[in-house]
């Protein structure tokens, strides 16, 4: 099985509706690390700084968080915006594992 990217798109200034929220960079450490435990080396988790796009497709997308003020961080998994500022490890996981993620010792 190819390992399920979660893409975690955002910047290192806060959102202003995010202020007491952690940072798009925590947001993706902590994901990395919660997901890595329950799944291994089936999903992996990559941050995206918005105004630092590495890839045409980063790039896109990142213009589309600008233009449509979407909260940051947003969490994206296979092309489809799972969780936008505060994300929800219970959705998270959901997707994932509708996907075919299994928790390791499942």
């Amino acid at each position: 099985m190819k390992p399920i990217e979660v893409l975690v798109y955002g910047a290192e200034e806060l959102c202003a509706s995010c202020v007491n929220l952690p940072s798009s960079r925590e947001t993706a450490t902590w994901l990395r690390a919660a997901l890595g435990r329950k799944y291994g080396e089936q999903v992996s988790v990559r941050y995206i700084d918005i105004f630092n796009p590495q890839t045409e497709e980063e790039a896109a997308f990142s213009r589309k968080v600008i233009d449509e003020d979407l909260w940051y961080p947003v969490v994206v998994i296979a092309e489809q915006i799972v969780a936008e500022g505060n994300p929800k490890l219970k959705e998270i996981v959901r997707i994932i594992e509708e996907r075919g993620a299994v928790q390791i010792g499942s």
